[in-house]
């Protein structure tokens, strides 16, 4: 992958770099960032309602600049994106604290993260939904196929989220 112009141009998609203020903790290069969206656990996703802030942690599978999600078909999430589908991301790796002693201030954290913007969208395809839900399984498992019965497919909401902009962070490493 190469970076131009701040943002990550690659095969199919084009994710446009956040300006960061701490230029030393920058995560540059896209194939590290993706590495860690392969390797997260849980995708916290900032929505809005009404000028008020909401945020949920999900499962979730990565691929190809878009974050996918399963969810139920109704619920405050569903209601928050159905009137505002701007979202924010984040996923952290490696997070340990940094024990300072008896001073306070030199107690702090290490970690690796990734924040960024989208859209969220509900996936209505079966066959998209079918590859989004092996996505979010291999996230877990590292297992890529399975089979999903159609009425199982049927009863999930499958949400994705196509990143507009994002960037990677790595504090003490």
């Amino acid at each position: 992958m190469r970076c131009i112009s701040r943002g990550f141009i690659f095969n199919l998609y084009r994710i446009n770099s956040l300006d960061m203020r701490r230029k030393d903790k920058e995560i540059s290069e896209f194939s590290e960032i993706e590495l860690l969206l392969r390797r997260g656990e849980v995708c916290r996703v900032a929505l809005c309602d009404n000028n008020m802030p909401y945020i949920v942690p999900l499962n979730y599978g990565y691929e190809n600049g878009v974050l996918y999600f399963h969810s139920a078909k109704e619920g405050t999430k569903v209601d928050i994106i159905r009137k505002n589908n701007q979202a924010c991301f984040e996923v952290e790796v490696d997070a340990k604290i940094r024990k300072g002693g008896d001073v306070a201030c030199q107690w702090s954290m290490d970690f690796k993260s990734v924040i960024g913007f989208g859209k969220i969208v509900e996936v209505k395809d079966v066959e998209e939904k079918k590859h989004a839900l092996s996505l979010i399984m291999n996230q877990y498992t590292g297992k890529r196929e399975w089979e999903y019965p159609d009425k199982m497919v049927e009863r999930v909401m499958i949400l994705k989220l196509k990143v507009d902009k994002m960037t990677g962070k790595s504090s003490g490493y």
